[in-house]
């Protein structure tokens, strides 16, 4: 369940929050704020998420003039539009995962799907970026892949099989 508050003022959107974090503490709150106090305050208050449009569009701008090509590439990539690549997230379910406790190297996502395993974010929160062919699939691992959307289909089709009958590759 998610609330998103992107009401006119940031108190408005602080109210809303901490609402709907005394109503149910495992919502996940994201919230609109005009200033960096207000950012914080925010976060403060349980916002799992704080936009600020203005200070975003500030570092995106201040980014297109400093790295124009990166930038393009992320906006196609972000925004689906004049790319053929996306980015997604994957969970890794541990009862249905047949590469728990594999390597990204054997597990072989990237030659099985064409996609790119771009990080890695644990259950307990760490961000492995870049992570390596050496770093280990864990139940609960959230995986940040770059693909084609046919890559990607693949991709979820490998984590998540509809069936489990398959046996658990031996680790």
């Amino acid at each position: 369940i998610c609330i998103v508050a992107a009401l006119p003022s940031d108190a408005e959107n602080l109210y809303t929050v901490m609402s709907a974090k005394t109503l149910n503490p495992k919502v996940r709150a994201i919230a609109r704020a005009t200033t960096e106090e207000a950012v914080k305050k925010l976060q403060r208050g349980g916002a799992d998420a704080v936009v600020s449009p203005y200070i975003t569009g500030g570092k995106r701008m201040a980014a297109a003039a400093l790295r124009p090509q990166v930038m393009d590439f992320l906006d196609g990539v972000l925004t689906g539009t004049d790319s053929s690549f996306y980015m997604e997230e994957f969970l890794v379910d541990p009862n249905s995962c047949v590469y728990v406790g594999q390597t990204l190297r054997n597990a072989k996502l990237r030659s099985q799907s064409g996609a790119l395993v771009l990080a890695v974010r644990r259950a307990g929160g760490t961000l492995i970026v870049g992570p390596t062919g050496e770093t280990a699939i864990e139940g609960g691992d959230m995986l940040i892949c770059l693909g084609t959307a046919e890559q990607l289909r693949t991709l979820n089709q490998i984590l998540s099989p509809l069936s489990f009958r398959l046996p658990r590759p031996p680790n």
